[in-house]
């Protein structure tokens, strides 16, 4: 059993709440930045040496909270944990209003409340414990709060990939999977811009005289649903879709965006290579695609088994099971794991909906989840 005493699942959801209750959607810097504040007055507070970093591009700040290297510590300055969670979340302000806070039942509802603040608030809540109880870890803990995952981390990857190159492990507390499952791989994510430039023309009087970009659309969303092969791995979805103004109007440009998963990076290489180079086949219509690979895949090897056996003892130590899953979605561990540092994700709360109206966590698990994260920082050597 971990020594730090991380209390009662009903304590941490009724702290948790404050933190939900502040809404933070990544595209609102002040809005994340006030759930960052409340995270660092309590860190500093406890003990942990602070470095917050400015935002920029309209995102919030990036918190860092470092402990002190633990006495004897065998991993030294250059070999921590490395504990990265996010703040923002995919939920405008004003969502409280029709979305509020509420427990009912085993469930705990509200925005964001599993996708991810639940798993950022027991990292947080894990390492305060530690520090405020004093209990000796045998490698130092940094914690990472970043404000803009939910859009593919563009000003936090950098800081991620940072504080990762020194870190002997990884630990990122997105939702658990079923039955509580850790996440040991993700796949790849590719985003890309599609927009084709056509002819407009008057539909009736002049139709042999326009060029339909949304005729070359279609062509092309075909073209990349013919590239999906799910027993490989690679799946590639169009949408939004764009185009024309009025029946009676050719319209002259259309446009998508595209989503791009893959399970390697020489499918990621490839897949981005075909995208950029797609060509129009409507005469008159022209094609410009931009973007790339956005986070590389997240591939199961020896060392993250290795981590992942550990947690499933601790877990067993604190009365859960913790069964892995390879997950579709991408996170901020596909930039760890990418780097060759042992990755374990999926260490949040059980719960469901992410993203969705009906999102909630099962709010017993708090207590179980938040002792096996502090097992983990205080065990791993």
């Amino acid at each position: 059993m971990p020594q730090t005493e991380t209390g009662r699942s009903e304590d941490l959801l009724a702290e948790l709440a404050e933190w939900v209750k502040i809404e933070s959607p990544t595209t609102h810097a002040a809005a994340v930045n006030r759930v960052m504040d409340l995270a660092e007055a309590e860190l500093a507070r406890a003990g942990a040496s602070i470095t917050r970093i400015p935002g920029r591009d309209g995102y919030g700040d990036n918190l860092i909270a470092r402990t002190s290297v633990a006495p004897g510590a065998s991993g030294g300055a250059n070999g921590h944990i490395l504990v990265a969670g996010h703040l923002d979340t995919v939920w405008d302000v004003g969502t409280l209003e029709t979305m509020p806070f509420r427990v009912d039942g085993e469930k705990a509802h509200g925005p964001g409340i599993h996708d991810m603040k639940a798993g950022s608030f027991m990292a947080f809540h894990a390492v305060r414990s530690i520090l405020r109880q004093g209990v000796a870890t045998r490698r130092p803990i940094v914690l990472l709060l970043t404000p803009d995952e939910e859009v593919g981390s563009p000003t936090s990857r950098e800081w991620i990939e940072r504080e990762a190159a020194g870190a002997a492990y990884v630990l990122v507390p997105e939702p658990a999977g079923p039955r509580g499952a850790a996440v040991t791989a993700r796949k790849g994510v590719g985003r890309f811009v599609l927009r084709i430039q056509g002819v407009g023309a008057h539909s009736g009087g002049s139709f042999q005289d326009g060029a339909s970009a949304i005729v070359e659309l279609a062509h092309q969303v075909l073209r990349l649903h013919g590239m999906v092969d799910l027993d490989g791995g690679i799946t590639l979805n169009a949408a939004p879709v764009w185009g024309g103004s009025r029946p009676n109007v050719i319209s002259p440009d259309a446009g998508c965006e595209i989503d791009l998963r893959v399970s390697s990076i020489a499918d990621g290489e490839r897949m981005e290579r075909a995208i950029l180079a797609l060509q129009a086949v409507t005469s008159g219509c022209r094609i410009t695609v931009e973007g790339g690979m956005n986070r590389p895949p997240f591939a199961e090897d020896q060392g993250i088994m290795r981590l992942y056996e550990k947690a499933r003892a601790i877990a067993a130590d604190v009365g859960i099971d913790l069964p892995k899953q390879h997950r579709g979605g991408g996170s901020d561990g596909n930039f760890t794991a990418a780097l060759g540092i042992p990755t374990l994700d999926g260490l949040g709360c059980l719960g469901a909906g992410a993203h969705a109206s009906h999102e909630h966590i099962l709010w017993r698990h708090l207590g179980q989840r938040a002792a096996l994260l502090a097992g983990l920082l205080e065990t791993l050597d």
